[in-house]
């Protein structure tokens, strides 16, 4: 274990002496050898696996680092600085498609190099590229075996971009665990090699990735150009605008002119005073074309010397060098997958319960006559069990879903038919009638001279108002011309008939817009129930070949039903035994008889009746018995009149007691008997049995588009199985006694555990904003902490770091 203190660094300013800055380059390597525990390794090597078995094709953004830059800043020169290895300058063959670097600390040296089909590439190009096999396992000849695999790549896709990725596997003892997706340089303009496609195809792949709210965005910018002129600059704080997830570094520092504003910006730069990222800023310099060919370690040596000279030596040693880089980047990227774990498990059982949905409605393989007819019996069976419940009001099947929602709603047929039946009563109640009689005191707005067989208005729902006296009027002459051998004061009992067979009017086009909406209702919720159930072609075969023709024969059968009762209630004469009928009219009566002699009273004494006074003054002598005569006389000389008043009464009474029986007779024998009693049995695995083969393949047999769809859901469905499988073996959990743990050094983290190996290893805690808690002058000089067991970790370092230390 490698103690802090011996990470002490004092700077000083004036020259600084070389052998400064070998120490510290072995003290970060100490430091980031004691990053590497077996747990973390274990850790990255699980997610690089996941990523190879194309989780993040499945709508499941995976923790990354990833390496952008413009054509030229030097991106291709860093990474091979921080693999120690030497990649392939084609430019023709690395501007197509990303490329994931994997490092990895190993006694030998060696590289692989894999391919991961992107989510476009047809069964039989994924099985041609995921058989491409590395050729040999020279780290000296690493360039052809990249080359070998771009080629394949390339060769085996038919347009100029591919979402395919190349996976590169580096070992050796002086590599970190790190992994790195790199991206094709973002090109600026087009030009004899690159079109203005290639232009727009790149730039659409790196901002897709750094879109990806998991993805670290290693941004690379070059001293050679000024920072304005960088379109990664740009393209990065647009999709990271607070910076909360972007590095910078920047190469080509030695290209500089000493004392130049050029190399003062670039300082302020580096010191995180200009453009402000969360995780800062990194100096690096890499070799020229003169250099090329010098060693790694002939490269480390001179970058080493340039960072002690000039004003260079003025910056903290942990934000410059290749060294130190390659340390911060272990150190973010664990941190990065710790914090990202419990969101990164949350997405994965997401994307499982849609996949299991889909491939719940797809149902099982069906090429054959017998799995075709079983698949449609095990889906008559599912359908009949939701409507049923729909019909009766059971909703605690998952398919009914939010009942806030208007699907949720839809789904509830029996709540629909109620409420629907519900309404129908209301209106039927106001606005059935086509003739409102009110009394003659009120105001009713002039309107054309009221006749029977007027048009109902029916966009309104408002019955035509008018007077007790026009009507009376009306009646009078409808009975005059309808006079038969009834004696005077009576009247024709058909008149009552044709009285309300004129204020009954409405009902039948009221009625058959009711039926007609709650059939509508139930198709609605029979469609719901089998696109649950099934995909939507076979829901689409299944509903034109068997529901909707009954659905239609059951529309004809609501409207003959719905005919039958109106029949009564149009023609024929009134028919009723109902005791309310003869109560209505007594009640009526009743109310007339109480009525006249208060009118006549007033009348006796000359009082208007429009407002009548509570007390009267009689100063002159009144005679009883005239006034008694007035009170007493309940006789009309008007025989027509006093007719029409009674048929008009025995027709309002009527019309009550035929309204009510009408309103239940549409809602009991129409709805219920011919629309909701045989729901159920619409889709019957009878129905099924019975059905001729060629109906049965006409609607079941699976194209080809749902045949492929079932298995790229099968294979995302293994993927994401194993995905959830292997994160969730990493669970966190505190140290002993449930404490965090801390030291003297104000370090506070948990305990992540791998629970396959039973392996620990230090994540720092991070607050709610999901930033680390670990104080960031510690980590600007520690980039890589000693991480295996907290506890023993801090021990050796009671107190903070020096105030040698910048602060």
């Amino acid at each position: 274990m490698v103690e802090v203190e011996s990470a002490k660094i004092t700077e000083k300013t004036g020259t600084t002496d070389t052998t400064d800055t070998t120490d510290m380059a072995e003290t970060s390597n100490a430091l980031l050898s004691s990053l590497e525990s077996k747990g973390q390794v274990e850790l990255l090597n699980d997610i690089d696996r996941l990523r190879s078995q194309g989780l993040g094709h499945f709508e499941v953004s995976l923790p990354q680092i990833i390496v952008c830059g413009d054509q030229s800043s030097g991106k291709s020169s860093v990474l091979e600085a921080l693999s120690r290895v030497q990649f392939p300058t084609k430019d023709e063959l690395c501007t197509r498609f990303a490329t994931e670097v994997i490092l990895r600390k190993a006694s030998t040296a060696r590289a692989s190099v894999a391919i991961i089909p992107g989510i476009s590439r047809s069964g039989e190009e994924r099985q041609r590229l995921l058989s491409f096999k590395s050729p040999h396992s020279n780290l000296e000849q690493f360039s052809s075996l990249v080359e070998a695999a771009q080629t394949e790549i390339l060769s085996a896709k038919a347009s100029a971009f591919s979402d395919d990725v190349l996976r590169v596997e580096i070992c050796g003892p002086n590599l970190p665990q790190l992994t790195i997706v790199d991206l094709p340089g973002i090109i600026h303009s087009e030009s004899k090699q690159q079109t203005e496609a290639d232009v727009k195809l790149v730039s659409k792949l790196v901002k897709g990735y750094m879109e990806n709210q998991r993805s670290i965005i290693l941004t690379v910018v070059t001293a050679k150009n000024d920072i304005s002129n960088q379109i990664v600059l740009k393209m990065a704080r647009e999709v990271d605008p607070s910076g909360s997830r972007t590095l910078g570094v920047i190469t080509k520092p030695d290209t500089l002119h000493a004392g130049s504003n050029s190399e003062l910006k670039f300082v302020e730069l580096a010191k995180n005073e200009n453009i402000k990222f969360h995780l800062g800023w990194h100096l690096v310099r890499n070799r020229d074309f003169n250099t090329k060919d010098v060693s790694t370690e002939a490269r480390d040596e001179a970058e080493s010397q340039f960072f002690v000279q000039g004003i260079w030596k003025s910056l903290p040693r942990n934000i410059v060098g290749i060294n130190s880089l390659r340390g911060r980047l272990s150190r973010v990227l664990l941190e990065h997958i710790t914090r990202e774990l419990p969101a990164l498990i949350e997405d994965i059982e997401k994307g499982l319960e849609s996949c299991r949905v889909r491939l719940s409605q797809l149902g099982e393989s069906r090429t054959s006559v017998k799995e075709q007819r079983l698949f449609l019996i095990r889906t008559s069976q599912r359908f009949q069990s939701l409507v049923k419940a729909a019909a009766d009001g059971d909703y605690s099947d998952s398919f009914f879903g939010n009942h806030s929602s208007g699907m949720g709603y839809s789904k509830r047929l029996r709540a629909v038919v109620q409420n629907l039946n519900t309404e129908f009563s209301t209106l039927m109640t106001k606005s059935g009638h086509r003739l409102e009689i009110s009394k003659d005191s009120d105001k009713i707005e002039p309107s054309e001279p009221f006749l029977f067989k007027t048009e109902l208005q029916i966009g309104t729902r408002e019955p035509k108002k008018v007077t007790w006296s026009a009507y009376i009027s009306s009646v009078s002459g409808k009975m005059k011309r309808n006079r038969g051998r009834e004696l005077p004061g009576t009247f024709n009992p058909l008149l009552i008939s044709d009285l309300f067979f004129n204020q009954a009017e409405p009902w039948q086009q009221l009625a058959q817009e009711h039926v007609q909406q709650t059939w509508e209702a139930s198709r609605t919720t029979l469609e719901l129930a089998l696109s649950t159930i099934v995909d939507e072609e076979t829901s689409a075969a299944l509903q034109a070949q068997v529901i909707d023709p009954i659905m239609r024969e059951k529309l004809s059968e609501l409207n003959n039903r719905l005919e039958q009762i109106l029949k009564p209630h149009q023609k024929g004469h009134a028919i009723t035994y109902n005791r309310y009928f003869t109560e209505v009219i007594q009640k009526a009566r009743l109310e007339r008889q109480e009525k006249d002699p208060s009118q006549r009273f007033y009348a006796y004494f000359g009082i208007k009746q429009d407002s009548p006074p509570e007390e009267i003054d009689i100063k002159a002598k009144v005679s009883v018995s005239k006034l008694m005569s007035s009170l007493t006389n309940q006789t009309e000389a008007d025989m027509d009149l006093y007719a029409c008043s009674e048929v008009i009464e025995c027709m309002q009474a009527y019309y009550q007691v035929a309204l009510k029986v009408f309103i239940d007779n549409v809602a009991c024998l129409a709805i219920e008997n011919c629309l909701m009693e045989g729901l159920r049995e619409i889709l019957s695995p009878s129905q099924i049995l019975d059905m001729d083969d060629s109906l049965v393949t006409a609607i079941a047999a699976e194209p080809e588009e749902a045949q492929n769809e079932r298995h790229l859901l099968t294979e995302k469905q293994k993927v994401l199985e194993a995905g959830l499988q292997t994160c969730k073996r990493y669970v966190r959990r505190r140290t002993a006694g449930n404490q965090k743990a801390e030291s003297g050094s104000g370090f506070k983290g948990v305990l992540a555990t791998n629970s396959g190996t039973n392996t620990n290893f230090f994540a720092p805690s991070t607050n709610k904003t999901g930033d680390s808690n670990i104080k960031s002058d510690y980590f600007k000089w520690f980039p890589s902490i000693p991480l295996g067991d907290p506890k023993t970790a801090f021990q050796s370092q009671s107190t903070p770091p020096s105030r040698d230390l910048p602060a």
